[in-house]
């Protein structure tokens, strides 16, 4: 039996095998298309499992997948999180259930074909998403269309917790908990044995605990693997592992519960993702981790003081089929093995291991880029308008070590920021071991009123966020991008910008990018946010779309710039767009990352636009180190409010030679 190769960059531990060459002469399995480029799209991941070999297309963001010949596939889907609610006088929210798992074996595909696929966001903790209850908001459904049909598999959004005042738990493809003596919400709206959505067949996910009476009441939401908890201080449901991404030798569990919020002590989320509640005076509810589908932690209460929940985890898509043989063997493990031109590259969406054993004897070539910061402006119960600048992108660290003794790296994949009550929250620091480390960017500065912030500058970061309604910036921890050669080594602090200064009349400055400044505001307008940068040729393989769209003219876009190409792919890192008050067409918001097209199309290098009266900004995509968009909100803005961008989480990219 041929060994198998571990390289889940979400597993704490790793066991390894070392192997000396694939045996090409070995005969595909039945109905296994040919060999050459079958398929394009996602974060690539070729494993071996017992002699048969799988090609995976990872999707952490919305796309597409591009078929060139008829194959057939096996499909994951895991809808996005659950949100849960702010504790209040009247006890703790619930937490929220995970998105729905959903798997799909033998699925054909034709060929010339392209599938569009839906990644679905986590549910926003309450505050900015207010609805009749105080709940936070549902998961968004995760889809895989094909378009002869057309069919659709559809993981269901995680139900969104509430709290004492809201008993119900909610809906969704795993149900919410119950607050103080409610009952739980009821999971698996859509089942897996269906192709339609919605289908009426259960199987998705389970319901959320029962809560009981008393302030520590609340009970945790349900996950795809297990119930979650009955209050009082429910745990989150358990997720359910899934082998398609990276093989059985290292299996991902996906869609954990989100804990119930308690006033004294602590509780779990489920593994999986699944927020944890409580924990010390103050303290915030955990968010569901991206990319896995959990579900948010609920709110807590402490004395007189509330704390918000948590957000839920984004979802994803792994589409898998069988390929003849590997492109090569890996000297190493950890994150989504793929090769492309000569190199092997180990590509980490999650914090995981890079494990070199004692074989190995490479100057190996990474790309690690912090988390995106927030977008400012997300709005709270009497306040009556919100003004938000634009999140910086985390670092854009470049370069190469060498490495010729048996190494065990820990890798970690920056959180991108989240939206705050009044200050948004900063990305997180990505690091290929703590020597090589890429700091996150700054959030958007928020300006409300009544009761202007004494403080309206963006956050500090390696890109520092735009700042609102006339505030100066924080200057970049990061380096400026001098050089014309986008692929050159960088400073060990990376390549970060400043973000943009607010204006008077309420317009909000773009977050900083990787490759340039966030634009100031001006009279009628937001500033756009800075240029993100292009990943190094060595990881742009045609079959991966890691990173984010671009621009397809380069020339008009950053005139002198070198090793940058029009694919219109491979951006990471751009500052979000500020947001715009005013409710004249005029004042225009912010365009993320990108500075040159009209305000109001799409943000380029993942991150997001800001907004203009009453609407929300958007959130960076998810393993890009983009910032977040600003939310302008003006008095009378209708339910649900709008709400400030996230930021994207990190990435860490890794080659040698194959």
């Amino acid at each position: 039996m041929a060994p198998i190769k571990t390289n889940n960059p979400y597993a704490s531990y790793f066991d390894f095998f070392s192997r000396s060459g694939t045996d090409a002469s070995s005969a595909a399995p039945p109905g296994v298309a040919p060999a050459g480029l079958t398929a394009t799209g996602g974060i690539i991941s070729d494993y071996e499992d017992s002699g048969t070999y799988y090609r995976a297309h990872i999707f952490t963001t919305s796309g597409s997948l591009v078929v060139s010949q008829a194959i057939t596939v096996d499909i994951l889907a895991v809808g996005g999180g659950g949100g849960s609610g702010r504790a209040s006088g009247n006890g703790n929210f619930a937490g929220a259930g995970a998105g729905g798992m959903l798997t799909q074996t033998g699925v054909s595909l034709p060929g010339s074909v392209t599938c569009p696929i839906t990644i679905g966001a986590g549910g926003a903790d309450f505050g900015s998403t207010s609805s009749a209850g105080n709940y936070g908001g549902n998961g968004v459904d995760t889809a895989f269309t094909i378009p002869t049909g057309p069919t659709v598999y559809t993981a269901a959004g995680g139900g969104a917790g509430g709290g004492a005042d809201a008993s119900n738990g909610r809906p969704g493809g795993s149900g919410s908990g119950g607050g103080s003596g409610s009952p739980a919400g009821t999971g698996s709206q859509y089942g897996p044995t269906s192709p339609l959505n919605p289908g009426p067949a259960p199987g998705q996910g389970n319901p959320g605990g029962t809560g009981s009476p008393g302030d520590n009441g609340a009970a945790g939401g349900g996950g795809a693997g297990a119930s979650g908890s009955n209050g009082p201080a429910g745990n989150g449901g358990n997720g359910a592992p899934n082998v398609y991404a990276y093989g059985p030798a290292s299996p991902v569990t996906y869609a954990g519960g989100g804990g119930g919020g308690v006033e004294n002590g602590t509780t779990s989320g489920g593994t999986g993702g699944g927020g944890s509640g409580g924990g010390p005076a103050a303290s915030n509810a955990q968010n569901g981790t991206a990319g896995l589908g959990g579900g948010g932690a609920g709110g807590r209460k402490s004395g007189g003081d509330s704390t918000p929940g948590g957000s839920g985890g984004s979802g994803t898509i792994v589409v898998r089929y069988q390929i003849p043989s590997s492109a090569g063997s890996a000297k190493a493990t950890g994150g989504a093995i793929s090769y492309y031109g000569g190199k092997t590259i180990h590509a980490f969406t999650g914090s995981g291991t890079f494990a070199a054993p004692n074989t190995f004897n490479e100057t190996v070539e990474y790309v690690v880029v912090g988390g995106g910061g927030a977008g400012g402006g997300p709005s709270a119960p009497g306040v009556n308008s919100y003004y938000g600048g634009g999140g910086g992108a985390g670092a854009y660290r470049k370069g190469s070590t060498p490495i010729s003794t048996p190494q065990t790296i820990a890798i970690q994949v920056g959180a991108g920021g989240a939206k705050g009550a009044i200050i948004p929250v900063a990305g997180s620091p990505s690091y290929f071991g703590t020597p090589i480390t890429a700091p996150g960017g700054g959030y958007g500065s928020t300006w409300q009123d009544p009761g202007g912030q004494p403080t309206v500058a963006g956050g500090p970061g390696a890109s520092s966020g735009g700042s609102s309604y006339g505030g100066s910036v924080q200057p970049s921890t990061g380096a400026a991008f001098s050089p014309t050669d986008a692929s050159a080594n960088t400073p060990t602090n990376g390549w970060g910008h400043p973000g943009g200064t607010g204006h008077p009349t309420g317009d909000s400055g773009g977050g900083g990018g990787a490759g340039g400044a966030g634009q100031n505001a001006a009279d009628s307008a937001a500033g756009d946010g800075g240029f993100g940068m292009q990943l190094p040729t060595t990881f742009r393989d045609p079959a991966s779309s890691v990173g984010a769209p671009g621009p397809t003219n380069t020339s008009s876009h950053n005139p002198g710039w070198t090793n940058v190409d029009n694919s219109g792919k491979f951006w990471i890192a751009g500052g979000g767009g500020g947001s715009a008050y005013g409710p004249d067409a005029g004042h225009t918001s912010g365009v993320g990352g990108v500075g040159t097209p009209a305000a109001g199309s799409s943000p380029y290098a993942g991150a997001g636009n800001g907004s203009r009266f009453f609407a929300g900004g958007t959130a960076a995509l998810q393993n890009t180190g983009s910032g977040g968009g600003g939310m302008e909100r003006a008095p009378g803005a209708p339910a649900p409010q709008p709400d400030a961008g996230n930021g994207g989480s990190g990435l860490v990219l890794i080659a040698y030679p194959t």
